[in-house]
């Protein structure tokens, strides 16, 4: 119970916020996205107990989603022959990170759990379902491309303007954020304030580029991620 408070204090367990899809399978993977995303979080900023909290929810919350639809799931999931499998895959990949958060073990649990992600993304993908997590992980691949080779390529030629390429692809994401978010979200001052600072973060490398001004590049490129992680918290 105690780390379930801790979580739920963590998330301020905004239900309304979650966006809802039009068949019981999507909604309740949505529903189950919750912990997870807190799960990633919270290893990622080394917070052990809240780490411990987010997890042990996320496994309860999709044991009962396997429960309830491994067997028999409803359209569109039913021609899915992976379907059973897939969530099977993840229901192991939360049992690892689960171990993984107890021996202490944060960075080595958050890239483990980042398997799950790229599972229940596919999982939509293959079924023609589209959500707003979606997007949130487009942002997310477009920017850690960035932070991996970013830094790689400030000694090449002609690096800002390779650089300026992909901030012009984080900016079309940025505003697929914007522009499919559910209208509860949109609505939503928190998540204006959140969704902001991402644009605010990524105009503040765009202006470093232009300066080119490598240190003051690498810096802002330093500072993308966090308000993104933010924005994944609670609405991704």
């Amino acid at each position: 119970m105690k780390a379930k408070r801790i979580l739920m204090a963590a998330l301020g367990w905004v239900s309304a916020t979650v966006g809802f899809a039009a068949d019981p399978v999507t909604d309740a993977i949505n529903s189950a996205y919750v912990p997870y995303r807190a799960a990633l979080f919270r290893t990622n900023s080394q917070a052990q107990a809240e780490a411990e909290g987010a997890i042990s929810q996320a496994s309860l919350a999709w044991q009962a989603l396997i429960s309830k639809y491994a067997k028999a799931p409803p359209p569109p999931y039913d021609r899915d022959r992976r379907f059973g499998q897939t969530l099977a895959e993840v229901a192991a990949i939360y049992q690892t990170a689960s171990t993984e958060i107890r021996g202490q073990k944060l960075t080595a649990a958050h890239e483990i759990l980042e398997k799950a992600r790229d599972l229940m993304s596919d999982l939509r993908r293959r079924n023609n379902v589209v959500v707003y997590s979606d997007h949130m992980n487009a942002y997310h691949a477009a920017m850690e491309q960035l932070l991996d080779e970013g830094p790689k390529v400030m000694g090449q030629p002609q690096a800002f303007l390779l650089l300026m390429e992909r901030v012009g692809a984080l900016a079309f994401l940025t505003e697929r954020l914007r522009s499919e978010a559910s209208v509860d979200a949109a609505s939503d001052p928190s998540f204006v304030a959140a969704l902001k600072q991402v644009e605010q973060s990524l105009a503040r490398l765009r202006e470093a580029i232009l300066s080119q001004d490598a240190a003051s590049v690498l810096a802002a490129m330093g500072k993308i991620k966090g308000p993104y992680s933010l924005l994944f918290l609670k609405f991704g």
